[in-house]
């Protein structure tokens, strides 16, 4: 990996992870860009899965920002695939039941 490269590694990293600021960047300026971007994404979770920001009320916000801290969004996987990553992490970790969907019988003919 070149020296660029590593270091655009390290600022994405700062960026979107919480990662260590790389030197040469103002520490303030990449944490305000960092805080900025969590939340566009926490503001398209609402925006595509209005369900889970109904479902959660006031705990929303908090549990996103817990779960997007501990898991960055990867390269390549859609918003729904990453905001569907999140509503298994709720269920599994008992902040949201899972649905029960009911199948209704239509009779034969």
């Amino acid at each position: 990996m070149s020296d660029l490269a590593g270091r655009q590694a390290a600022l994405v990293r700062a960026l979107l992870a919480g990662g260590p600021v790389p030197p040469g960047f103002d520490p303030a300026r990449v944490h305000l860009e960092a805080a900025a971007l969590h939340a566009k994404r926490r503001s398209v979770a609402q925006h595509l899965r209005p369900d889970l920001t109904d479902a959660l009320g006031d705990r929303f916000r908090p549990l996103f920002d817990e779960w997007a801290g501990a898991h960055p969004r990867r390269s390549g996987v859609s918003f729904r695939a990453d905001l569907e990553t999140f509503a298994t992490w709720l269920t599994a970790n008992g902040h949201l039941r899972r649905r029960r969907w009911s199948r209704t019988r239509l009779p034969r003919n």
